[in-house]
C-alpha cells in the first residue's frame, strides 16, 4: 500500500513535508494485514493513532521522504498482525468469577496463576473441601465457580453440609446462571422457605429449598441476596483490573460486552479501569434489550435505550443503534431449545418468552437497530429466524446483519436460511473442545454434539462469522478461540465435526475483520490500512506457519493500540490497580449493605420503582421487604450492586 502524489505537486509537497507530524515506522518480520492482499509486508507506517502506509521498510522511508520519521525495530524478526478482536465478554461476570476459588471443568491461566480443572465427583468434592479447609477466617463464606454436574455430579445442599455446617459455601455454577448453597448460607443470607414461596412462575420452579439448588429464573430471583458477598467493593475492582490485564496478555486491542448489567454505578465502575486512559484496548457495550423490554416494552423502550449511549466515559463507549437480545437458555447448563428432546427427557428453557421477544425485536426492527440475539439450541434459532424473516417480509432492510449470537446448535436446513435472510453469525467454537464429548453421552447424542457451533457450513454458505469468547464462557484469548475452530479437538483429544473445520485465515478473520464487520467497525479497526487505527497485536510465531496443534501456545508480546506500544508483562506482574480508591469506594459498613439489600428488594417489585432507572429510583427503606421476583429479576445482580452504589452516591449513610 503506498501513496502518490501528483508529479507537479511534489517540488510543493516536499517543502510542507518538514512541518508535518513524525511517522513511526514498526518494522517486524511479518506484517499480517488481514485485509485481503497478498502484500509482503515488513513494516508499517503510523501517523499519530492512524495508519499511514504498509510495505518494505526502504519504500517507507523513501515515502516519508522529507517528514520526520524514527524506525521502530522492536517487533523486528516477529509477526505483527492486525489488533487481535474479542467481540463478546463480560468484564463484570469475569470480574466476579475469576476472583473466587475456580474448580472448573477446565484450566484457567490467569495473570496470578492457574487454577487446575478438575473432571470428576471424587476431584471436585476433594477440592472443594480443601478450599473450605484453607480458609483462615473461621466465619469467611467459601464462593466458588465452575462446577458443572455433567462432570462433577449431583452436589446439593446436603453434599456441601458435609464439608461445613459452619461456614456458608456458595456454589456458583459454570454456566453463571445456577447457585447451590449449603444450609448455614441460606440461613445468612436470608433465603428461607418463606422467601421462595413468594416467587411465581418459572423462578417457583426452578427453585429448591431443599436441595439448595436455583437455576435460570430461580438463581437470578436469589441473587439479590448473595449480592453482597459475590460482589463486594474489592473484589469488583480486582476483578476487573485482573480481567483488564487477562484481556491484554491474550493480545486483544478491542472488545465488546453485547447486553450487559443494566447499571450506571456498575458502568462507572467499569470506566474507571476500562476507561482509563492507561488502558491498553478500547472497550465498547450494547444495551441489554432483554432488561429494555422487559422494564419498557409498554414505555419509550427505545428512547430508554439511547438513553445509555452516554454511559461510557474515555476508553470505553456504547454503539449506537445496537442492541442485545435473549432467545433460548445456557448451553452450560444444557438448557438450550432444542426441537428433538433430549435423551434424558429434560426441556430447555427460554431467557425471553416469545410473545416479549417477538414485541422487542420488531420494535428494535422497526427502529432501525442492529439486533444481536443469544441463541444456543435449534428451538432458539427457529424463533429468531422466524421473526427475522417476518420484519424481512413487511419492512425489508439492507445490511442490518442481524447477528446470531453463540451459534451452539442448528440443524442444517436452518444455515442456507441465516444466509437467504442476510443475518450473520458470531459463533463460540470453544463449545466443541468443552462440551461435545460429554454432551454426546448426556443430553444431546454423538450426532447433535458433533454438530455443535456448524461454522464450516456456515463458511460455505458464505455468511460472515466472527469469534467471542464471552469471558468467562470460555477463555477470553482469540488465538485460542482461532486454535478452537480450526482444530475442533475436544477435550479427549478426537476431532468432533471435521467438516465443520475452519482454515487458519478464516478463522483469524473471526477475531479481525469479521469481529470488527460484526460490530459495524470494520472502517475504523480490523485489517492494517492506510486511515484505519493503528491497533496490532504481536506474536512471537506465525499462525500461517505453526502446526494447527500449536496455535493456542503462539505467545503474545505486546500489543499497539492507536500507535501506543503496550508490552506484556512477565507472568505473575501485576499492571498498576486502579479504581477503588477516593471517597466513593473507600468505605464499607454493615449499614450500608443492609440499606443497599433493602433498596434492591424493593426495586425488584413492581410497587417501587422496579421499571424505573436505578439513579432515579425512590424507595421507603422502612418498608417491608419484597417477597415476589417482579419485572427486574433477570437483571437481579445489577440491581442489587447498582443498590449498593447508589447508597453510597447519595450518602445515605
Amino acid at each position: 500500500m503506498t501513496l502518490y502524489a501528483q508529479e507537479g505537486s511534489l517540488q510543493e509537497l516536499g517543502a510542507e513535508l518538514s512541518l508535518f507530524p513524525e511517522i513511526t515506522i514498526f518494522k517486524a518480520g511479518r506484517i499480517i494485514t488481514m485485509a485481503g492482499d497478498s502484500q509482503e509486508a515488513e513494516a508499517v507506517a503510523v501517523v499519530g493513532s492512524r495508519v499511514l502506509a504498509v510495505g518494505k521498510v526502504d519504500d517507507l522511508i523513501t515515502l516519508a521522504g522529507t517528514q520526520p520519521y524514527t524506525v521502530d525495530t522492536q517487533f523486528d524478526g516477529k509477526v505483527l498482525i492486525a489488533g487481535l478482536i474479542d467481540q463478546h465478554v463480560h468484564p463484570v461476570l469475569a470480574a466476579l468469577t475469576l476472583t473466587v476459588e475456580i474448580i472448573a471443568i477446565e484450566d484457567w491461566v490467569l495473570p496470578g496463576g492457574t487454577s487446575k480443572a478438575a473432571l470428576d465427583p471424587q476431584s471436585y468434592i476433594e477440592r472443594l473441601t480443601a478450599a473450605e479447609a484453607g480458609l483462615t477466617s473461621a466465619d469467611e463464606p467459601l464462593v466458588t465457580w465452575g462446577y458443572h454436574h455433567y462432570w462433577h455430579g449431583k452436589v446439593r445442599r446436603p453434599e456441601l453440609d458435609a464439608i461445613s455446617k459452619t461456614r456458608p459455601i456458595i456454589v456458583w455454577h459454570r454456566s453463571a446462571h445456577e447457585f447451590i448453597l449449603n444450609t448455614v448460607a441460606l440461613e445468612k443470607y436470608g433465603i428461607t422457605a418463606e422467601f421462595i414461596d413468594g416467587f411465581t412462575g418459572a423462578a417457583k420452579e426452578q427453585s429448591s429449598y431443599e436441595g439448595g439448588h436455583f437455576y435460570e429464573q430461580g438463581g437470578f430471583a436469589v441473587m439479590p441476596k448473595l449480592a453482597s458477598v459475590l460482589a463486594t467493593k474489592d473484589r469488583l475492582f480486582e476483578g476487573l483490573n485482573l480481567a483488564r490485564d487477562y484481556m491484554h496478555r491474550a493480545g486483544v486491542t478491542l472488545a465488546c460486552e453485547p447486553g450487559g448489567i443494566v447499571s450506571k454505578p456498575l458502568q462507572d465502575a467499569q470506566n474507571l479501569i476500562l476507561g482509563a486512559s492507561e488502558s491498553p484496548f478500547r472497550m465498547y457495550y450494547m444495551p441489554d434489550g432483554k432488561s429494555m423490554a422487559q422494564m419498557h416494552i409498554d414505555g419509550d423502550m427505545i428512547g430508554e435505550t439511547k438513553a445509555v449511549l452516554s454511559w461510557g466515559a474515555g476508553r470505553t463507549a456504547f454503539l449506537p443503534d445496537q442492541v442485545k437480545l435473549f432467545a433460548d437458555g445456557a448451553i452450560y447448563s444444557q438448557l438450550m431449545q432444542v426441537t428433538e428432546p433430549y435423551t434424558d427427557g429434560h426441556k430447555g428453557e427460554w431467557i425471553m418468552e416469545p410473545e416479549l421477544f417477538d414485541r422487542a425485536f420488531d420494535a428494535y426492527w422497526e427502529a432501525g437497530y442492529h439486533i444481536h440475539i443469544h441463541q444456543n439450541g435449534d428451538g432458539g434459532l427457529d424463533l429468531v429466524l422466524n421473526a427475522l424473516e417476518r420484519n424481512m417480509r413487511r419492512k425489508p432492510r439492507a445490511d442490518h446483519r442481524t447477528t446470531i449470537v453463540h451459534f451452539g446448535f442448528a440443524r442444517p436446513d436452518q444455515v442456507p436460511r441465516i444466509r437467504a435472510l442476510g443475518a450473520i453469525v458470531s459463533a463460540n467454537p470453544y463449545y466443541v473442545t468443552a462440551l461435545s464429548d460429554r454432551y454426546a453421552e448426556i443430553g444431546l447424542g454423538p450426532e447433535r454434539a458433533d454438530r455443535l457451533v456448524p461454522i464450516g457450513e456456515a463458511q460455505r454458505e458464505g455468511i460472515s462469522i466472527s469469534f467471542h469468547s464471552d469471558m468467562p464462557m470460555a477463555p477470553g484469548q482469540p488465538l485460542f478461540l482461532v486454535w478452537a475452530a480450526v482444530n475442533r479437538t475436544t477435550t479427549s483429544g478426537r476431532v468432533a465435526g471435521p467438516d465443520q473445520r475452519l482454515t487458519v485465515e478464516q478463522a483469524l478473520r473471526a477475531v479481525t475483520i469479521d469481529a470488527a464487520h460484526s460490530i459495524r467497525m470494520e472502517r475504523e479497526v480490523g485489517s492494517i490500512e492506510p486511515g484505519k487505527l493503528a491497533n496490532f497485536t504481536i506474536l512471537d510465531a506465525d499462525p500461517f506457519t505453526v502446526a494447527p496443534e500449536a496455535i493456542k501456545d503462539i505467545k503474545v508480546l505486546a500489543t499497539v493500540s492507536e500507535g501506543t506500544t503496550h508490552p506484556i508483562l512477565a507472568q505473575g506482574t501485576k499492571r498498576a490497580a486502579l479504581g477503588n480508591t477516593g471517597p466513593l469506594f473507600g468505605r464499607t459498613n454493615f449499614h450500608e449493605l443492609a440499606l443497599a439489600q433493602g433498596i434492591a428488594d424493593r426495586g425488584m417489585s413492581q410497587g417501587c420503582s422496579c421499571c424505573q432507572p436505578v439513579q432515579n429510583a425512590v424507595c421507603d427503606v422502612n418498608a417491608p421487604p419484597a417477597s415476589t421476583a417482579g419485572c427486574c429479576s433477570t437483571n437481579a445482580l445489577g440491581w442489587t450492586v447498582a443498590g449498593l452504589w447508589s447508597v453510597r452516591l447519595t450518602g445515605q449513610i
